[in-house]
């Protein structure tokens, strides 16, 4: 069973956002993956990766994301944060961190941090995740 991972970039983060999952594709191919609609667009063009794309971070996308983190429906999020550059949806931004925190999903908001979790992901680090689904209680998404 794949894990549902989300990829979200800010505009001067969106090519190491690419380089980056251009260079892990090969471990991304089992899982579902999510992105907000510019980045997953750029993604697809680069690699061969199937991505439901939401739409883009200030139009939405960061609360679409957040709503399956809501449900506990996303197990990883790689979310390349621009700290140099003032956001206009900086609110849906902490939002979904916060909600990453309250359910306990992993969120890396830079490269060294994505890179530590990608490679665990690779190990088979998360089949934790795979429990929180298979055990999830009667009636919830």
């Amino acid at each position: 069973m794949g894990l549902k991972i989300a990829f979200i970039a800010h505009d001067r983060k969106k090519d190491e956002m690419v380089n980056f999952v251009t260079a892990y594709e090969h471990v991304f191919v089992p899982h579902t993956l999510y992105s907000t609609g510019t980045t997953g667009f750029r993604i697809m063009e680069q690699t061969k990766l199937n991505i439901h794309r939401f739409m883009s971070g200030p139009l939405g996308g960061d609360q679409q994301i957040g709503a399956l983190v809501a449900q506990n429906e996303m197990d990883l999020i790689i979310f390349l944060r621009d700290p140099l550059m003032a956001q206009p949806h900086e609110p849906d931004i902490t939002a979904l961190l916060r909600l990453c925190d309250v359910q306990g999903i992993p969120v890396a908001t830079n490269i060294a941090t994505a890179e530590l979790l990608v490679k665990s992901l690779e190990r088979g680090d998360f089949a934790w995740r795979e429990l929180v689904h298979k055990y999830k209680p009667e009636g919830t998404v």
